[in-house]
């Protein structure tokens, strides 16, 4: 098959950013909301260590398909602003 592994890791000491490029919807919250982590023009894209661990996960929360998700490194996914948005599990379940 080849291509782009289906999803990718970008990890700080304190959080894990995950990308699916197939899920991508290019709406461009992640660069709207935190270009100095998520630039398209290098590589690697997303750069998890120019943000702090809570607007990063405050920006991803933002993704409308899914493709960017998240996960403290204490193995927490909340943050004061709330749980991550995931696709697979509709709000209030």
């Amino acid at each position: 098959m080849g291509g782009e592994p289906e999803q990718r890791a970008y990890r700080t000491e304190s959080i894990t950013v995950t990308f699916e490029a197939r899920r991508c919807l290019h709406a461009a919250e992640c660069v709207q909301g935190l270009p100095e982590v998520f630039d398209t023009a290098k590589r690697p894209w997303i750069r998890p260590g120019n943000a702090t661990p809570e607007r990063l996960a405050e920006v991803v929360r933002r993704c409308p398909s899914g493709a960017l998700q998240y996960e403290l490194v204490d193995g927490g996914t909340a943050t004061p602003t709330g749980p991550p948005r995931s696709p697979e599990v509709p709000p209030g379940s």
